[in-house]
């Protein structure tokens, strides 16, 4: 099973120099959660939602992707790629030959392979993550940096009784952002109003105004931007009947319900590949 045969070959990607509002378009119409970076048909970088949302007043790509990214050939084995994912924290791999990318080989990609292969041991306590959920009501904003803080990809949301009612995800943030324009000031002067040999037209001359350009989050209710058509598992569920779940769905993660519905733990499509790093796995 070769790299080839699962990556994607027309890759979005951005160029340098370029905008990142218009990376901030591309995340929106797609749905994907990164983009190859190039300068001058070369890879430079990747650039992904993690990256808006944790510098939301960075415009220069320069300034906001990740360089030097962790690349693979097109004739290296899938397990070769999952480790390297697994290994290196990422969800994607720019695959390149003879210095050009080609494609992009991405979790979901392996995701989808895990669900042609059949494997039918069971998630629980292996593949499973200790999770925590928000009240539908927490305002957005808050859920963006619980997340950024937590590090977590996607959070289960609960009603004032505990029933899941549904998951918001990083895309699920993107989709709702927009950019906001204000006016911020500086002081350079070196003088404060307890100084009494500071002049005043001295202060004021040194004020000046500058502009912010940054990604925000409307303060509404997360009940209202969350996915509430929540696909969830048992615990005993096989790892590649989740596989075909999660990309029939087209979602990165799945509840873990215990017999009662109840949240007992989420599955990541990032934990779930770890299967693939096995050398027994057929």
């Amino acid at each position: 099973m070769l790299v080839k045969d699962y990556m994607t070959v027309d890759v979005v990607h951005v160029d340098i120099p370029g905008n990142r509002d218009d990376v901030l378009k591309i995340l929106k119409r797609t749905g994907i959660s990164g983009v190859p970076v190039l300068k001058n048909k070369k890879l430079v970088g990747i650039i992904t939602r993690k990256d808006l949302l944790r510098k939301p007043e960075e415009t220069q790509l320069g300034l906001l992707m990740t360089s030097k990214p962790v690349t693979i050939g097109p004739d290296e084995d899938i397990r070769t790629a999952a480790k390297l994912l697994v290994s290196h924290h990422i969800r994607r791999l720019p695959v390149v030959e003879d210095g050009k990318l080609i494609g992009l080989l991405s979790v979901a990609d392996l995701i989808h392979a895990i669900a042609q292969l059949k494997i039918k041991e069971e998630i629980k306590d292996v593949y499973t993550s200790n999770t925590f959920a928000l009240w539908e009501e927490t305002p957005l904003p808050l859920v963006g940096r619980v997340m950024e803080i937590s590090g977590v990809d996607a959070i289960p949301i609960l009603n004032a009784d505990s029933v899941l009612l549904g998951i918001i995800s990083e895309r699920d943030l993107i989709r709702n952002s927009s950019i906001e324009d204000s006016v911020g000031v500086s002081d350079f002067s070196n003088g404060t109003d307890d100084d009494e040999w500071t002049w005043e037209s001295i202060r004021d001359n040194h004020t000046i105004s500058f502009g912010i350009s940054r990604v925000q989050l409307p303060n509404r209710q997360v009940k209202l931007a969350m996915v509430k058509n929540v696909v969830a598992v048992p615990k005993n569920a096989e790892v590649s009947e989740c596989a075909l779940k999660m990309r029939r769905s087209r979602v990165d993660q799945l509840p873990v319900v215990n017999g009662d519905k109840r949240l007992v733990a989420m599955l990541y499509d990032r934990e779930l590949i770890r299967v693939l790093c096995k050398e027994d796995t057929e």
